[in-house]
């Protein structure tokens, strides 16, 4: 089973997404095309550690703040954050601010 592409006879897309096998599409269609999803090259560490920092600074000011709601919990959850990067979780799952 594959995921297919139909197109006309100049070659245009006319539907896809047709989750099929080759022998049904041979038979049913004159022309058509395997659907092959593109691949990004994304460095999902430096995507990480550019959410991971953008999470310190916006929780910069709130850390300094002494009377600020679930101040533990904020302080926890940027120790952390700063501790992420060196898990061995990293960085398929992200900290999150418990409440």
């Amino acid at each position: 089973m594959a995921i297919y592409k139909i197109k006309d006879s100049d070659g245009n897309v006319t539907n896809a997404g047709i989750n099929a096998d080759e022998a049904f599409m041979a038979a049913n269609f004159d022309h058509y095309e395997e659907y092959i999803a593109p691949t990004y090259s994304v460095d999902l560490n430096r995507e990480a550690r550019m959410w991971r920092d953008g999470e310190l600074t916006r929780t910069d000011t709130l850390h300094l703040l002494d009377d600020y709601p679930n101040a533990a919990n904020l302080t926890t959850y940027r120790a952390a954050l700063r501790a992420w990067p060196a898990s061995s979780d990293f960085p398929a799952t992200r900290p999150v601010l418990g409440e």
